[in-house]
């Protein structure tokens, strides 16, 4: 029997048997990143959630952490019903099918879902100081770690260049300004990946937040710049600056760290950007030619363009735009096309 049969007929047993439930059926409800799988659960009337994390590739003890952190803060969090933490099974809350990028792209206004997701943010940053503290520090190690995604997954492996020495140095030299520039922010809870894919659409206590079981004590600008600078839908660079402005005001209200102007706060923003979007790059390279997901190099544009259009704004990233420009805005088209035919001869052989 497949590991996915074993592995749903375990999920079955639990909920029959241990919990008492009697589903009526049981159906896929999405799928992430990582190795987790989400089944919703259908009885009398109501829906749940169920969350696959098969023990030996993934822990559920740190999202059962964050929830309750989360929780605590006021965050809408999935609720967690039951746990059996050693064989990697969740029942939670069911936070409905609408996230912000399926109501957004079909053409909802932002103004009020980005209110929502801003207070919500303001919420976990400011309310937040005291969870944080539980939580691991973003510090040097994972920044830098991060950032090397990039040489190795997206340059290397995706576009098939060879950098240069001199290449490799400027590099090190840009990471090592991201890293300071990150360490240099106010530190507070960080969610990770605060993006419209992991924001549900709620007609009560909007939004519904999700995945942020990697969530690290950090930047203050990380999570603002996933929820701004998207990389799955893009804003005008005006609006942008309105909701940062705004946003620095609602953390202002608070009592928050801000900075000493708007322009400081901004520059946070955009080079915490860069790191994150780096660090993306390398991401979204590396679930293809490792795991062998090739729906994120569709992403890998308008990401690359949030890394461009950064680094023109700061002349401490002048050198890093032009090696951008030079050597990686050619080769990304070449690649993508590169991997689209190797998809297409693959699905052409399956139908032979």
């Amino acid at each position: 029997m497949p590991h996915t049969d074993t592995r749903l007929a375990l999920i079955h047993e639990w909920l029959a048997r241990e919990l008492g439930l009697d589903p009526e059926r049981i159906e896929p409800a999405s799928a992430d990143a990582s190795f987790r799988r989400y089944f919703r659960v259908f009885r009398r009337g109501e829906t749940l959630i169920v969350m696959d994390a098969p023990p030996d590739k993934e822990d559920v003890r740190p999202y059962l952490h964050v929830t309750r952190l989360l929780e605590q803060i006021g965050v809408h969090v999935p609720h967690v019903h039951a746990a059996d933490e050693a064989r990697g099974l969740l029942l939670l809350e069911d936070l409905g099918r609408t996230h912000y990028l399926s109501r957004l792209r079909a053409g909802a206004d932002p103004e009020p879902l980005y209110g929502d997701a801003l207070r919500a943010l303001a919420d976990i940053q400011a309310r937040g100081l005291e969870a944080a503290r539980e939580l691991g520090p973003y510090d040097r190690e994972p920044l830098e770690r991060e950032l090397l995604l990039m040489p190795e997954w997206f340059c290397a492996r995706h576009l098939q260049i060879e950098l240069t020495t001199e290449e490799r140095e400027l590099l090190a030299q840009t990471f090592e300004f991201l890293i300071a520039e990150a360490l240099a922010q106010p530190q507070v809870f960080v969610h990770r990946d605060y993006h419209s894919r992991n924001l549900m659409v709620l007609p009560e206590r909007n939004p519904g937040v999700l995945d942020f079981q990697d969530a690290l004590r950090g930047p203050i600008g990380y999570d603002l710049v996933s929820l701004l600078k998207d990389c799955y839908i893009a804003w005008p660079r005006g609006r942008v600056e309105r909701w940062v402005r705004g946003y620095r005001e609602l953390l202002a209200a608070r009592g928050m760290a801000v900075g000493s102007d708007d322009r400081e706060f901004l520059r946070w923003f955009d080079l915490i950007g860069v790191q994150r979007h780096i660090k993306v790059l390398g991401i979204f390279a590396r679930l293809w030619h490792r795991d062998g997901k090739p729906g994120y190099l569709d992403d890998l544009p308008l990401t690359l363009d949030y890394v461009r259009e950064a680094c023109t704004r700061y002349h401490e990233l002048t050198e890093f735009a032009r090696f951008l420009e030079r050597r990686i805005v050619p080769e990304l088209p070449v690649a993508n096309a590169r991997v689209a035919a190797e998809l297409s001869r693959t699905a052409g052989a399956r139908h032979a």
